[in-house]
């Protein structure tokens, strides 16, 4: 919203970002730094807050917004890895032609932008993994060979993933390729950008404490399959829903219990499989 009423993004990113980058810097860890034209919670629609101003990212004063934002935050945060759009392959098949048409130029305009000024960051994009699968289309496995396609420019791919709303009712149902199919006959490298199992019983979906655990453990499995580099836990917390509702509609609710710790901070089973992967040595 402050981009749109004219805050320059140098300002947004030493305000919002440059503090917590440097303290990741300081904990030795390599920054990785995703930005989404689209709405993480609605892959049919636009951005809240465009939505809400009467705007589209389908302007092409709101794509230089977005293009000038993603040049700003790798030039003042210098991550090593940037990804430009996010869910790639679920944006196709739900959002209309001319959106999808519209992120797509807009993720590889903002790649370009930053190539031209950074020669080493790794850029990408993420994909949704059960999407690629057919677990929403009945079935049919239907890759990612489009999204390679249509942003020439990666050079890793983010995976994203939330199979206990894919239809999978045990973690062990999930078979070990679920990660490396995608990528199979190609080198690039993988992450997991986000990703989780619920702790709780959501309306038809039934799950547990331990249903999580046997989650996190199993999906070690699968990122040792495909050698993954990365994998990053959303959340780490659980979501407070009672102290801060989302708005009627929302899916917010789906997500709210994939957190390694409760709201208050204390450890779920799952939190011990997590740190239990963390304490081998890396190789």
């Amino acid at each position: 919203g402050e981009l749109l009423d004219g805050v320059p993004p140098e300002t947004l990113v030493v305000r919002e970002q440059l503090g917590l980058a440097n303290y990741f810097r300081f904990k030795g860890h390599e920054l990785y730094v995703y930005l989404d034209p689209g709405n993480g919670l609605n892959r049919a629609g636009e951005a809240d807050t465009l939505v809400a101003r009467g705007r589209s990212i389908r302007e092409p004063a709101i794509q230089r917004l977005y293009r000038r934002y993603a040049v700003v935050i790798d030039s003042i945060i210098h991550p090593e890895h940037l990804g430009t759009a996010l869910e790639t392959n679920l944006i196709r098949g739900m959002s209309p032609l001319d959106l999808y048409a519209a992120i797509k130029q807009v993720a590889n305009d903002a790649a370009s932008d930053v190539r031209a000024r950074n020669a080493t960051v790794k850029l990408s994009v993420s994909v949704q993994v059960d999407y690629a699968w057919g677990r929403f289309s009945g079935g049919v496995f239907q890759g990612v060979a489009t999204d390679f396609n249509d942003f020439p420019f990666i050079q890793e791919l983010g995976l994203s993933s939330y199979p206990y709303l894919a239809g999978y009712a045990e973690p062990e149902q999930i078979p070990l390729n679920y990660y490396s199919r995608l990528v199979e006959s190609r080198t690039v490298p993988v992450m997991v950008t986000e990703g989780g199992w619920s702790s709780a019983t959501l309306d038809t979906i039934v799950s547990s404490l331990d249903e999580q655990r046997r989650y996190i453990a199993h999906q070690m499995k699968l990122l040792d399959a495909v050698k993954a580099q990365a994998v990053f836990q959303l959340t780490f917390t659980d979501l407070d829903l009672v102290a801060h509702p989302p708005p009627p509609g929302s899916i917010l609710p789906l997500f709210a219990r994939c957190g390694l710790v409760d709201v208050n901070l204390n450890p779920k089973p799952a939190l011990s499989a997590w740190d239990s992967v963390f304490a081998i040595s890396r190789r």
